[in-house]
C-alpha cells in the first residue's frame, strides 16, 4: 500500500536534446548581441550630449535584473542595459527586441533552425527576430539589422585568422556542405575542417567557401591552417571523392588518411540492385566492425570475391581505398568510433542541409559561412572530449599501436 500512483513529472518541461540546449545557447547570444547593437544606436544618437569637461552626457550604467523569456525550446535569459543621463533631458533605454515585461514569445512553436537560417541572411532578420519576440520586433530598425550582421561578419574574418599553434591538433575531419544555395555559377558548398587537439577538445578550424570541394580550393584552405601554424595532425578523416587528399598530400604530406566509411559504405551500396544492398551492407560491416586488422582484411577479401563478378564497380569503388579504409587499425582502440567516419562534420551540419533544401536561395553566400560560423561557436560549447583522449600524448609522441593495442605493453606481456 505504501507506493504511489502519482507519477512524477518534474523537471519533464526540461528539456535533455543537446541539440536544444544548442539552439538556446543560440539564442541567448542572439538576442544579447541585437541589444547590445539597439543600445550602441541610442548612445551614438544622443553623442552631442556632453558635460562641462567634454565627457558624454548619456553612458551605459549596468543592466536590469535577469529575466526569461519562454520560448518553443524553453526558458532563455536574457539581460537588458540601462543608460544613465547626466546632462539634459533624462534618456530611458527601451529595447525593441525585449520590450518591458515581456515574459514570452507570442509564437512558442517558432523553430529556433529556421531563426538561425533566416536571421543571419541578407534581408530576413528582422522577420526571424519577430517570429522569435512577436510583433515588438517591429520596431527593429533596418540599420541595426545591418550593424549586427557587419559584427558577426567581423567575427567571422577575426576567427579566420586565429593562430592554431597554441596546441597540437591530433585528428582533423573534413567534408565538403552543400547547400541549397545557388550562385550565379555553382551551388555553395562549405569545406569545413574540426580538428581535435592534445586535450581531446575539439574546434572547428576551418569553414571556407569552396568550389565543389576541388584540389585548389583544399589546397587554398590547408595552406590557410598552415600559415596561422596548424601542424600536420597524424591522421585525417573524410570522404574519398574529395580533392582534399591529393592537396593533403601536397600540404601536410607526412599526416596518414583515414576514408570514412559512412561515405564509403553508401557509394560501395550504390553501384548494387536494392535487393542486394541489405546483404551486402552486413559484409562491410563484417570489414570495419572487425576486432584486428587480419580479421578485416579477410573479410574485406570475402566482399571482393562474393561481388567482383556480378558488380565490378561496386569492388572498385571498395578496393581502390583498402590502406586508407583500414588505417584506423594503427590507432588507439578507444579513438576508433571517431576515426571510422566523418560523423562531427555530418551529425553538427545535418539540420542545415535539411534546411537550405526548402529555403531555396534564402541566404547570400556570405550569410550561410556566417550562420555556419555561428553555429559551430555553439555546438562546440556541447561537444564532448574524444573517448579516450588520455591516450593522445602517445599518438604524438608517435608510440606505434597495432590493432588499437600499444605495441610496446603488447611486447611486455608477451615476455
Amino acid at each position: 500500500m505504501s507506493k504511489s500512483s502519482v507519477i512524477d513529472l518534474a523537471g519533464r518541461d526540461e528539456s535533455q536534446d543537446p541539440l536544444t540546449e544548442l539552439l538556446r545557447s543560440g539564442a541567448r547570444k542572439l538576442i544579447q548581441q541585437a541589444v547590445e547593437v539597439e543600445l550602441a544606436e541610442v548612445l551614438e544618437a544622443h553623442k552631442e550630449r556632453q558635460l562641462e569637461d567634454g565627457r558624454a552626457g548619456v553612458v551605459r550604467n549596468g543592466y536590469l535584473p535577469e529575466r526569461e523569456i519562454q520560448t518553443g525550446i524553453g526558458p532563455v535569459t536574457v539581460k537588458v542595459p540601462k543608460v544613465r543621463t547626466k546632462a539634459g533631458k533624462p534618456v530611458t533605454f527601451h529595447s525593441a527586441l525585449v520590450p518591458p515585461y515581456v515574459r514570452k514569445t507570442q509564437t512558442l512553436e517558432a523553430a529556433l533552425p529556421w531563426l538561425y537560417l533566416k536571421g543571419i541572411s541578407a534581408g530576413e532578420m528582422s522577420t526571424a527576430l519577430e517570429v522569435l519576440v512577436g510583433p515588438q520586433a517591429k520596431g527593429l530598425s533596418a540599420t541595426t539589422v545591418s550593424r549586427l550582421k557587419k559584427a558577426w561578419a567581423a567575427e567571422y574574418d577575426n576567427w579566420r585568422v586565429s593562430r592554431l599553434d597554441k596546441d597540437r591538433w591530433v585528428y582533423i575531419w573534413a567534408d565538403g556542405v552543400y547547400s541549397g544555395l545557388r550562385s550565379e555559377d555553382a551551388k555553395l558548398c562549405a569545406l569545413v575542417i574540426i580538428g581535435v587537439n592534445e586535450y581531446g577538445q575539439k574546434r572547428f578550424l576551418a569553414v571556407e567557401d569552396g568550389v565543389r570541394e576541388s584540389t585548389q580550393s583544399w589546397r587554398e584552405v590547408l595552406l590557410k591552417l598552415k600559415e596561422r601554424g596548424m601542424n600536420a595532425p597524424s591522421l585525417a578523416i573524410g570522404d574519398g571523392a574529395m580533392g582534399f587528399w591529393s592537396a593533403l598530400d601536397e600540404i601536410y604530406g607526412q599526416t596518414r588518411q583515414q576514408r570514412c566509411w559512412m561515405h564509403k559504405t553508401m557509394n560501395v551500396l550504390n553501384c548494387l540492385p536494392k535487393s542486394s544492398q541489405p546483404k551486402a551492407k552486413r559484409a562491410l560491416h563484417e570489414i570495419w566492425q572487425a576486432e584486428t586488422k587480419e580479421n578485416a582484411t579477410r573479410a574485406f577479401d570475402l566482399f571482393v570475391s562474393t561481388y567482383e563478378a556480378k558488380y565490378p564497380k561496386a569492388t572498385v569503388k571498395l578496393e581502390k581505398d583498402r590502406q586508407e579504409l583500414l588505417a584506423f587499425y594503427d590507432f588507439p582502440a578507444t579513438h576508433w568510433q571517431s576515426l571510422r567516419t566523418s560523423n562531427p562534420i555530418e551529425s553538427t551540419f545535418g539540420t542545415i542541409r535539411h534546411r537550405t533544401k526548402r529555403s531555396k536561395g534564402c541566404l547570400t553566400r556570405n550569410g550561410m559561412l556566417h550562420m555556419m560560423f555561428k553555429l559551430g561557436q555553439c555546438a562546440e560549447q556541447n561537444w564532448r572530449r574524444l573517448r579516450g583522449y588520455k591516450t593522445l600524448g602517445k599518438v604524438i609522441t608517435g608510440v606505434q599501436f597495432r590493432d588499437g593495442i600499444e605495441v610496446n605493453k603488447d611486447n611486455y606481456e608477451a615476455a
